[in-house]
């Protein structure tokens, strides 16, 4: 047949290789196939990539559709190599946006992670990324606290109470046991109804509070995880001895950046291609001289982290593809264990 003859020409004057069916791996199975702890660690793996300068990035880091009214659809895609496991991966993430409905962190959006072998260029899996992004997304920012939180916290603030905020306390759970939680949302009935349910299951008092800044002032440990693209907390609001973590775009107003003791972000070139981030720049509101360093540079001790109990310490987040890739291809590896997931045809099968 003529498709029999372009595979016969496509594979004139090589080796012939056969090749594996690319495995797919769908959300309901990767939430067996990954814990909080697992998710953690691998994020600790993969800061200690970058410091060793194993990570290589896409150029550009990142490239964006937006097709506006009326289709209100959105594509993000950005790629990257790990060298020391090796794997390359490239995230495919799609969302509908009108103004008024949209579809970020829902299961209705797009979200995979297609992973190649490097050595070969193989295609290897496809792996639907809902449930390990929101775990990388919290446990990537938590993880930072071994060195930089508060040794003995005991109220931890919640500013959103939503996927971010429940897979936050999943990660502090496996390091604090705190005495008291604070927390508060957008609607009054949102936050009694985590308050009940989360008091009851912890055994502790989980506190709805009416405002942001009742939460900041009293919380050791704050997280300010919503969705809005507003200044949601402000520096004086950060008590002595306190870390407050910032999940992407302003959770803190950058306009108090510089007064924390310490600053420590993900990483300052992927913090660069964000709007937020280059605003407080352009406007002299921050520095890279002013940075205390990035996460990779605490993990490996490259930087000092906590070194006072009175310091008040921000963490920034905006968030590294090269944990997503490096979490997706840990499942895929489980799942091909385990045989789970569809296998897809091979591209040469007859």
């Amino acid at each position: 047949t003529g498709v029999s003859r372009k595979i016969a020409t496509l594979q004139k004057g090589r080796t012939f290789m056969s090749l594996e069916g690319v495995r797919f791996v769908p959300y309901k199975e990767t939430l067996d196939l990954l814990s909080v702890q697992e998710a953690m660690k691998i994020c600790e793996d993969v800061y200690r990539m970058h410091a060793a300068g194993t990570v290589q990035w896409s150029d550009p880091s990142s490239w964006k559709l937006n097709a506006e009214a009326p289709y209100h659809n959105h594509w993000h895609v950005k790629g990257v190599l790990l060298k020391d496991i090796p794997t390359t991966g490239v995230r495919l993430y799609n969302y509908y946006d009108d103004g008024v409905r949209n579809t970020v962190g829902q299961l209705e959006c797009a979200r995979y992670i297609i992973l190649t072998d490097p050595m070969t260029g193989h295609s290897k899996a496809i792996v639907e990324e809902h449930w390990s992004y929101a775990i990388r997304s919290a446990a990537a920012a938590i993880l930072p606290l071994k060195w930089l939180g508060p040794k003995k916290p005991k109220v931890l603030g919640l500013v959103g109470i939503g996927t971010m905020g429940i897979n936050c306390l999943a990660c502090l759970r496996t390091m604090y046991e705190f005495e008291k939680i604070v927390c508060t949302s957008r609607r009054p009935e949102t936050r009694e109804v985590f308050a009940d349910k989360w008091s009851t299951e912890l055994g502790i008092p989980v506190e709805p509070l009416d405002s942001i800044e009742a939460v900041v002032r009293e919380a050791d440990i704050g997280i300010g995880g919503t969705t809005s693209t507003e200044i949601i907390a402000r520096e004086e609001w950060v008590r002595p001895g306190s870390t407050y973590i910032s999940l992407a775009r302003r959770e803190m107003d950058p306009a108090g950046w510089s007064s924390f003791d310490k600053v420590v972000i993900d990483g300052w070139d992927v913090n660069l291609v964000t709007k937020e981030f280059n605003t407080m720049l352009e406007k002299g509101q921050f520095s890279r001289e002013q940075l205390h360093g990035e996460i990779c540079d605490v993990v490996t001790q490259r930087v000092k982290g906590r070194e006072s109990e009175d310091e008040r310490i921000l963490i920034h987040t905006t968030g590294l593809v090269s944990q997503d890739v490096a979490i997706c291809h840990y499942i895929y590896e489980k799942a091909k264990q385990r045989d789970i997931g569809i296998v897809l045809p091979p591209t040469d099968a007859r």
